[in-house]
């Protein structure tokens, strides 16, 4: 057994727990902080991210955030280089309704009631104020979101999509980053002011009058960590940290997948956006292969209506020949488990519908390459999907977890505002994000009641 002193302990080593260290070190350079972790950083969920960020929400609370984020992400770019290799083709939303009104309005709610020049309505054939995204520096790309509503329009701009779509919603706002460099950087700077990883298991968290002592176990034995504030940011494990406080968090784990694979038959434009097809479907099987999926209990789902939200993007950048599909069409929650449980079925499943939106895909039908990886990751969500960032019951304890499938995009923001609640300092929307928002059930029961929760 070894004693090991900090002023802060950071349960979690995902990009979450890394960036809240990251901003507590930075607001109090004289603390010691210690981010416990059984596994090497970023490798559980972390290690799942599509990389992927936007400030396209159904609620302008939500859109605030992930734009503070954003404005982060920014400046560490600045900082460091484009370390983070942070590019910005946006995000497109398409659907094949060509006046989709529900869809519009949530997209004027999220953008708040001072929003609206953010959005431009493009109806012609020609739109010369559209601005197609050729460049991939975040620097070069505009503000605000493009709605296209002539299919000659989508056409000329998305020539590779299914010529059914109607509409396009194109978030400017929106791209990727290395989310593996941002924590690497991040992981860096807390080195440099004194923190230090300690690879272990938390097995117990004590109460005691100045702090916590908390009991991990590692490769060399039982660890006794004390320190004066906690932060819970294990992730999938946010809730079973918080049982060790004997309280309780309204979180759920629901496994997602995705596939990465090299396209080398090109049949994705290395410039395109990510791409999301926002409508339901049934996907293209075969009649054969409907049949005999139909007759087995076991998968007869995948020959009913399934949701929308499967979504493609070029990996890799404009030289190189990656892509990634992913589909968040499970609706089970589990607990979480090591041994990740990802469904042989996936690649093929996900490849036929993303095929629905971009057709070239049809190609690997039954031809998928070697160089293929399938992986997965527990998005860790509240109902509303909001995230849980703030205090804690238990005083001195602080919570930035149900980060759902926004974890890498959101961590600057998340990172800063733990910071701030422990420093005091924090923006308006903060109390929002937290748990004190479940005081305010008219508020969680409108968020929950919502049409759309931002869910990808």
């Amino acid at each position: 057994m070894s004693d090991r002193n900090g002023d802060i302990a950071v349960i979690g080593a995902g990009i979450v727990g890394i960036a809240c260290a990251y901003y507590l070190a930075k607001g109090r350079a004289s603390s010691k902080i210690v981010i416990i972790d059984p596994r090497a950083p970023m490798s559980l969920t972390s290690a799942a991210s599509g990389e992927n960020y936007r400030n396209w929400w159904p609620h302008p609370i939500m859109t605030a955030f992930t734009d503070y984020s954003i404005d982060l992400l920014e400046e560490i770019s600045r900082e460091h280089d484009s370390r983070i290799h942070m590019s910005r083709r946006g995000y497109a939303l398409a659907t094949r309704e060509a006046r989709p009104e529900q869809l519009l309005r949530e997209l004027q709610t999220g953008y708040g009631p001072e929003g609206a020049p953010r959005i431009r309505v493009h109806e012609g054939a020609s739109a010369p104020s559209y601005t197609p995204p050729v460049s991939a520096d975040w620097r070069d790309a505009p503000e605000g979101v493009d709605v296209l509503q002539n299919r000659h329009l989508i056409r000329r701009h998305f020539p590779t999509f299914d010529p059914e779509v109607s509409t396009i919603l194109h978030i400017r706002r929106a791209g990727d980053i290395s989310g593996q460099q941002l924590g690497s950087l991040m992981l860096e700077q807390i080195r440099a002011k004194g923190g230090i990883l300690a690879p272990a298991r938390v097995t117990e968290i004590a109460r005691q009058q100045d702090g916590f002592v908390v009991t991990a176990r590692g490769p060399d034995g039982e660890d006794k960590i004390r320190a004066a504030i906690v932060v819970n940011a294990a992730g999938p494990y946010v809730a079973d940290i918080a049982r060790m406080l004997g309280e309780s968090l309204p979180v759920e784990n629901i496994f997602h997948q995705k596939i990465a694979f090299a396209d080398n038959l090109g049949a994705i434009d290395r410039r395109m956006p990510f791409s999301i097809d926002l409508d339901g479907q049934a996907i293209d099987w075969t009649n054969q292969e409907r049949q005999l999926i139909e007759e087995d209990p076991a998968t007869a789902w995948l020959a009913r209506p399934m949701p929308g939200g499967i979504h493609c993007r070029p990996e890799g950048g404009d030289l190189g020949k990656w892509i990634k599909l992913g589909w968040a069409y499970n609706r089970t929650p589990s607990e979480p488990r090591d041994d990740l449980p990802t469904d042989p079925n996936f690649p093929d499943i996900v490849l036929r519908g993303a095929s629905r939106l971009n057709p070239r895909l049809k190609q690997y039908y039954g031809r998928l390459p070697r160089q293929i990886t399938h992986y997965g990751g527990y998005y860790t969500m509240t109902k509303e999907n909001w995230p849980l960032i703030g205090p804690m019951k238990t005083k001195h304890a602080y919570v930035a977890g149900a980060m759902s499938g926004f974890g890498t995009m959101a961590a600057c923001a998340t990172g800063a505002l733990c910071a701030g609640w422990v420093l005091g300092k924090r923006p308006e929307f903060a109390e929002r994000l937290s748990l004190s928002r479940y005081n305010d059930e008219i508020f969680v029961r409108q968020l929950r009641e919502s049409a759309s929760r931002g869910v990808l």
